[in-house]
């Protein structure tokens, strides 16, 4: 056959990426043959400028990783030149590399979509599955692909966010084991340009990761200043005198007297116990005193 869908997807990122990223970036190329890379661009650089890019590159897709504070990471997809454009918040990356994905497929093999059912049901994400589908399917015929399907990229909303998984088909019983790589889209905004223009959808439920941050610290603060407020009360109630409770006359009813044992007196005094004298003590005075007599006389 010949190759009639010329979709060329332009795969690359902004500067300031870790090395997660740079490895996502990567396993999207391999798994996508119709894919081209390109050199990092400079954060001083507009986005507009992106579309200039894709221009030379002849491409008419593309995917740019926007990394910001060295921690946040956004993905922009886009149909360039003319739109429209969906930016997301990336979360939970997995690459290929980790040794949890066990599953393997074929270099160049063609994949499998498959949505949510959700996906038809809401506007925005009908528009966003249409974009899934160009980009990520790869062209029939296409000069680098192979002429197989054994894998299945999967998207799938829970949480208010878009879940990507990628699971090799095993062809005895057709089951499926999960390849890699993995992470989780959450929606910001959808343009109607490419890189910009007019916003066609705002996701309501998004939070940013500077304000989740924020709402983070502010928590441990007010646990730590909770603690700090026992602490006092506690020392203030060591402080105060203690109130003396009056007796209550209720509480004495219920007692029983204990038996009084009579008390006894010993009217007769003990016999004194007899004095036993050493003997051999007696006879050394004596001898003693005899000699001093002796010595008296002589």
């Amino acid at each position: 056959g010949k190759w009639k869908n010329k979709e060329r997807v332009l795969i690359f990122s902004s500067r300031g990426i870790n090395f997660r990223t740079r490895h996502l970036m990567q396993d999207l190329r391999t798994l996508m043959p119709h894919s081209k890379a390109d050199t990092k661009m400079d954060r001083k650089d507009q986005l507009f400028v992106i579309n200039e890019v894709c221009e030379m590159k002849n491409c008419n897709k593309c995917i740019f990783f926007e990394a910001k504070k060295k921690q946040d990471l956004y993905m922009w997809l886009s149909n360039t030149p003319q739109g429209p454009s969906a930016k997301f918040l990336v979360q939970n990356v997995h690459t290929l590399a980790e040794l949890k994905m066990t599953g393997n497929c074929l270099r160049g093999s063609r994949p499998l979509l498959s949505f949510d059912p959700i996906f038809d049901r809401e506007p925005h994400y009908a528009l966003l599955k249409e974009l899934f589908i160009q980009i990520f399917g790869t062209p029939q015929y296409h000069p680098k692909s192979q002429p197989f399907v054994d894998h299945v990229f999967t998207f799938t909303i829970t949480d208010e966010r878009i879940w990507f998984r990628n699971y090799q088909i095993i062809e005895e019983d057709a089951s499926l084991v999960e390849i890699g790589p993995r992470f989780v889209l959450n929606l910001i905004k959808i343009f109607q340009g490419s890189f910009g223009g007019p916003t066609l959808y705002e996701n309501p439920h998004y939070q940013s990761p500077n304000m989740h941050r924020r709402l983070v610290r502010l928590s441990v603060a007010a646990k730590f200043r909770e603690k700090q407020q026992v602490k006092e009360v506690q020392k203030i109630k060591k402080k105060g005198t203690k109130v003396l409770v009056e007796e209550d006359p209720t509480e004495v009813v219920f007692e029983t007297p204990a038996e009084e044992k009579p008390v006894e007196i010993q009217l007769v005094k003990p016999e004194s116990k007899p004095i036993v004298k050493d003997k051999k003590k007696l006879r050394k005075i004596q001898r003693k005193k005899q000699k001093k007599l002796f010595r008296t006389e002589g």
